[in-house]
């Protein structure tokens, strides 16, 4: 990347068109800068007009809604919030719950690979592309698609998956609450068996004494804790019990400690999904509070809550590497997941395993960063952002696979086999096993470490469930401007919750399981094709490329307009196709859905991408009637006449702007060849 010597606050211009910008050549971290008195100019007021005149404060600051000039929209306190936020709505459950579980399924470092990859070619760009889309035009994830108003319904889908998101997030969120609580008992309810349990329930707390077999403890009782209990089986019964001897020992699989206790999983829906739990009913009740609570005042008080929730979890995070290093086997598993399997390069499921896991890790194509750079000032340094949020988000899900693949290491060592694969059942539990089992071995305090793990889980999920939910309210609040913040914040929460009991129930991972699939992952994929098409292809690389250096003076490498234009829409149809191709019919622990669900799943994911078609309809008729059809279709691809900066000082400029590339472009070859260059390179 090439950076100018116009880097402002109000747009990289033309000089031939605007005067003196009176503004800083370099952005500082969190400097929402006024003009400077010092220059001997007098600041220029806000409602003052002159295509030459010094920007006032409207042009610090995302400014004016779009087509509402007199409204000021929220802005970030300062810029070091908004790099916050983004960390704690990317950095999140994402890498330290689904990246390693999703590792360990893909065999270990035959996943690793083509997630970088993946992460290359299409989460570093899309997640640039989001956040140059909503600063520019400082829109919400809907309403950025003025650009191309008959693409809307790109906005609307995308929204469908956020909210589904956002209510079974919340669930994770109440899991997590159910096992913090749980960490102040005096000792660790998962640590040891209790004596209804029989002999095959083996103790998991901290060895202090020799032995060689495995043993239940056996005191104890439901009634004395009333927490969550690690029920294994599979172990050869008959072995020899060393009783009150602490010993760590683990069969070879290990059945989830929530879905036996506290979800009270059953083994198919068949009869229906039966009814919440109260317990973590109250715990959600708890979770979505506190997701209003930050809320409750939008950006002005999420940014200010975002130092936390981003820093926290690392303190936690680099504690538990240290315990988990010093295991003995733990670098056995470590190589397992670190070593790279060439050959599981050509199995198109691990490439679409390792494209779902950058979407979810990092929220892009769900319209959560598009939103989170609508409040930045129109100058911000969103390059350098990004280029850390996502660096920092790679870092975070390889620290947690080593984290936990170290302990799947040690579970190895303690069993004697060297297949790490074959220690614990995947899926989304692990992290509800591997985590709080490797704090059972603590010697000093592992109550303490649990409540720290438990609340940084916590800590991740409230920020990245705040940016998701933050979307769904900019949107409403796009919708109906009239509604209060507090009103839309509330509505939220209770809509969420009551959606969130449907997974709080003996069959509810039944209908995450189906929902995620049907609902997010499909819907999201799908949508993301389009987004990238209508942002590369209707409104071109070429037109971005020119925003970008009228907005921060960066000139745009090749390696972004080649990702944008071809390398990320093909890879990621590619993996769609091979999806299609390799369909088999989706199942949860080996149950496979009645028919009907089926049914329903594919409706629910004609429904999320059926918003494409079903918003071009009315952007068609709503232009001008003297037109034909065909002329009115072509008119809904243009962008609005209010499509730009907020700002509208910085609007008319930028139009100047884009009339000047307009006025040299008529001089070009128009072949079909020669376009599809110039939007690539032009």
């Amino acid at each position: 990347m090439e950076t100018t010597s116009n880097n402002n606050d109000n747009g990289y211009m033309n000089q031939a068109f605007v005067g003196s910008l009176n503004a800083s050549t370099i952005s500082i971290p969190g400097a929402y800068k006024p003009n400077d008195p010092a220059n001997g100019k007098k600041p220029t007021p806000a409602g003052s007009s002159g295509l030459g005149a010094a920007p006032g404060p409207a042009d610090d600051q995302p400014g004016v809604e779009a087509g509402q000039q007199g409204k000021q929209r929220a802005s970030w306190n300062n810029d070091i919030e908004f790099l916050m936020s983004c960390i704690a709505l990317s950095v999140g459950l994402g890498n330290v719950w689904r990246f390693p579980f999703t590792a360990l399924e893909n065999g270990g470092g035959a996943f690793v690979i083509p997630y970088l990859i993946v992460l290359v070619l299409v989460g570093k760009p899309v997640y640039y592309l989001e956040m140059l889309l909503g600063q520019f035009s400082s829109r919400g994830s809907v309403k950025v698609y003025d650009f191309s108003p008959i693409m809307r319904g790109i906005g609307y889908g995308q929204v469908l998956a956020t909210g589904i998101v956002t209510t079974y997030y919340a669930t994770l969120m109440a899991l997590t609450l159910r096992y913090f609580v749980d960490s102040f008992y005096p000792t660790l309810p998962w640590s040891y068996c209790r004596a209804e349990w029989g002999p095959d329930c083996l103790d998991s707390g901290p060895q202090e004494a020799g032995g060689t077999r495995c043993h239940t403890r056996e005191h104890g009782s439901a009634q004395d804790l009333g927490g969550v209990l690690l029920h294994v089986s599979g172990w050869p019964a008959g072995g020899q019990q060393v009783s009150r001897q602490w010993h760590s020992c683990h069969p070879l699989v290990l059945l989830f400690p929530h879905s036996n206790i506290v979800l009270r999983e059953k083994a198919s829906i068949d009869d229906g999904i039966g009814y919440p739990s109260w317990s973590l009913a109250l715990a959600l009740a708890v979770a979505w509070v506190i997701i209003a609570g930050i809320m409750f005042k939008g950006v002005k008080s999420s940014g200010k809550a975002s130092y936390f929730l981003a820093l926290f979890p690392y303190v936690v995070m680099f504690v538990l590497l240290v315990r988990a290093l010093s295991l003995p086997g733990a670098f056995d598993g470590v190589l397992y997941f670190l070593r790279p399997q060439w050959h599981k390069l050509l199995e198109p499921q691990v490439w679409y395993a390792a494209v779902t896991q950058v979407f979810f890790s990092l929220a892009i194509c769900f319209g959560n960063i598009i939103m989170y750079a609508s409040y930045n000032r129109f100058g911000h340094n969103i390059y350098r952002d990004a280029n850390i949020v996502t660096t920092l988000d790679t870092f975070t899900s390889l620290l947690s696979g080593v984290i936990i693949f170290g302990i799947l290491g040690n579970l190895a060592h303690e069993n004697n086999t060297s297949d790490i694969a074959s220690v614990v059942k995947g899926g989304p539990g692990l992290a509800f096993i591997s985590y709080p089992d490797a704090i059972a071995k603590f010697k000093f305090l592992p109550q303490l470490f649990s409540v720290l793990f438990f609340l940084m889980l916590f800590v991740l999920g409230i920020g990245s469930n705040v940016g998701m939910a933050s979307c769904l309210s900019t949107v409403i609040k796009d919708q109906f401007g009239h509604l209060r913040n507090w009103t839309i914040v509330v509505g939220i929460a209770v809509v969420g919750y009551l959606l969130g009991l449907l997974y709080l129930t003996p069959g509810g991972q039944f209908v995450l399981n189906l929902l995620d699939y049907f609902g997010v992952t499909f819907v999201a994929l799908v949508l993301a094709i389009f987004e990238l098409v209508a942002i590369a292809w209707v409104y071109g690389v070429k037109r971005l490329c020119r925003d970008v250096e009228f907005m921060i003076g960066i000139k745009t490498s090749l390696y972004y307009r080649i990702c944008w234009a071809v390398v990320t829409p093909l890879l990621m149809l590619t993996i769609l196709v091979y999806t299609l191709v390799l369909y088999e019919p989706l199942k949860y622990n080996d149950y496979t859905y009645q028919s009907g669900v089926y049914v329903f799943g594919w409706c629910l994911t004609a429904f999320g991408v059926g918003q494409v078609l079903f918003w071009a309809i009315p952007a068609v008729r709503q232009q001008p009637a003297h037109l034909g059809l065909w002329a009115r279709v072509r008119k809904a691809f243009e962008p609005l006449p209010s499509w730009g900066p907020a700002d509208p000082q910085t609007l008319k400029r930028y139009q100047l702007f884009v009339q000047e590339g307009n006025a040299s472009a008529m001089f070009q070859r128009s072949s079909i060849w020669h376009r599809i260059c110039d939007n690539i390179f032009g």
